[in-house]
């Protein structure tokens, strides 16, 4: 077998993914068509969720220095703004970033971790069996065949991956094109951002970096253009000037696209030895900057899954667990862009602009605003946990970061404990009946900790002992009244490994 996992595609999610399994001492190579990491800016929002998830792997000051805060999104680019400042999270704003850049930071902490990565590579037929994958590809080094114990497949829409699984990739067809540019602007406008809704259509302009400018625009007389058909920079200039009276000097495109709303989902996001994340397993109208995030969320939920069966303490069902959590999450996305869609660009009549209205001023109630913020930013996500641990408000819910002292009286954060990817087991009391329990149990895969929380922090006040999973999210929490704290501990450590 030449790897464990061969990754196929090697985008932002795939060099998260990549990153997660060397982590965990796994074999795994990348295969990616491009010589190099993509140049242009695509994706330029991280969100609170997915900042959390790097803030784990130690990730989050290196995108600090590059990206800059934003305190609030949008939905449907309403007037009214959605406020990440009132989310529970040490990360509550938009990490505004290029995704070249996100790219990059990825690709070098794969590499350091071991990973391989094999660029200017394509992918031509992909077979599985019972026992492994076998892969067939064409490099520089000409046709090569690669075999695995799995494959996952982070390579777009048009994913082989899926194809060759025979996975339906089931939902509608593009009825609405957006257009979009990176260009320069002579005369950039007043405001940092331009937003506009009317009856001549909706337009964005954002700044990108000192010399670029973003422009998005849907055009009533051109929304059914086919999405293959090449942006020119007289169509970015015409459609300014009729939805804003002034093209701001536009010139020099540095990359100009066209894309459409097309929603779909793959029926199931594994077929035996064969798994799809990222745009492989949905795909929708890019609304509310939600794409990259939800495909680095399933690289982050997928990893330690299959990094647990490789190194063979998965419990059974783990890596069903995969499509069972993360399906229904992006159902629900689809649900929220298809609704984004409608207000964005359906028509642009007075009912719609009234409506539109309507919204944004529902949005300025602190509750309406806080669900809509919640789910953007996907902090609303929980799962299911097993019906044999114990009952607690935590269970299943994402880990916010909280302080935490030792007995020396320092103070650290909990995301300081998931560098290395492990399950985490938190004892707060310091009672050494956990330590005992542990100590009794072979094939550990958590890192037992005790501390004390330093600040209080919500439904934390009365926990004995967590699980937390390595992707932050709490497996199982115990009360400290709980009468059978001994028989707790030790089904809720049993439901994290094999045998």
């Amino acid at each position: 077998m030449n790897y464990d996992v061969i990754i196929i595609g090697g985008g932002p999610v795939g060099m998260m993914l990549a990153g997660e399994l060397a982590l965990a001492d796994v074999k795994v190579c990348i295969l990616e068509k491009l010589e190099d990491t993509t140049p242009y800016s695509r994706a330029l929002s991280i969100h609170p969720r997915t900042i959390e998830m790097l803030d784990l792997r130690g990730l989050k000051a290196e995108l600090l220095k590059i990206g800059k805060p934003l305190p609030t999104g949008h939905f449907a680019g309403l007037e009214t703004r959605l406020d990440f400042t009132v989310i529970d999270s040490s990360s509550n704003y938009s990490l505004f970033i290029a995704q070249s850049e996100t790219e990059k930071i990825l690709e070098r902490r794969a590499r350091e971790l071991g990973a391989e990565i094999r660029r200017g590579t394509e992918v031509s037929s992909i077979s599985s069996n019972s026992e492994y994958v076998e892969v067939v590809a064409t490099g520089t080094e000409g046709e090569m065949t690669l075999t695995a114990t799995y494959v996952v497949g982070a390579d777009g829409a048009g994913s082989i991956v899926r194809k060759q699984a025979n996975i339906p990739f089931n939902g509608t067809d593009t009825t609405l094109t957006s257009v979009q540019g990176d260009v320069v602007l002579k005369r950039p406008p007043a405001t940092n951002v331009v937003s506009s809704f009317d009856e001549n259509g909706m337009i964005m302009i954002v700044p990108v970096s000192k010399e670029l400018h973003r422009v998005v625009f849907i055009d009533p007389d051109r929304k059914s253009i086919p999405k293959d058909t090449p942006v020119t920079l007289e169509e970015l200039r015409s459609g300014m000037l009729r939805m804003l009276g002034d093209d701001y000097g536009i010139s020099d495109p540095y990359w100009m696209t066209r894309f459409g709303n097309a929603t779909r989902q793959a029926d199931r996001y594994r077929e035996g030895r064969l798994f799809l994340a990222g745009d492989a397993a949905h795909i929708h109208f890019p609304a509310g900057g939600q794409g990259m995030n939800v495909g680095l969320q399933e690289a982050m939920n997928l990893g330690w899954k299959l990094a647990a069966e490789v190194k063979g303490w998965a419990p059974e069902g783990l890596l069903d667990s995969y499509h069972e959590e993360r399906f229904p999450v992006n159902s629900a996305l689809l649900k929220n862009t298809r609704v984004q869609t409608l207000l964005f660009g359906n028509d642009f009549s007075s009912t719609t602009i009234d409506l539109r209205r309507l919204i944004s001023n529902l949005l300025e109630i602190p509750e309406a605003n806080y669900r809509l913020a919640s789910q953007i930013a996907a902090v609303d996500v929980s799962y299911k946990v097993l019906d044999t641990v114990s009952e607690h408000p935590l269970n299943g819910r994402r880990l916010a970061e909280i302080k935490l002292r030792k007995d020396n009286g320092d103070i650290f954060s909990s995301y300081e404990l998931f560098r290395e990817g492990k399950y985490i087991l938190l004892n707060l009391v310091n009672d050494q009946l956990v330590e005992g329990i542990t100590r009794r149990l072979p094939n550990h895969h958590f890192t037992c900790v005790t501390a004390i929380l330093a600040e209080p922090a919500l439904d934390w006040n009365n926990v004995h002992t967590a699980m937390i999973r390595p992707d932050g999210y709490i497996a199982w929490a115990i009360s400290d009244q709980e009468s059978e704290l001994e028989q707790c501990i030790k089904e809720g450590i049993k439901s994290i490994s094999k045998g």
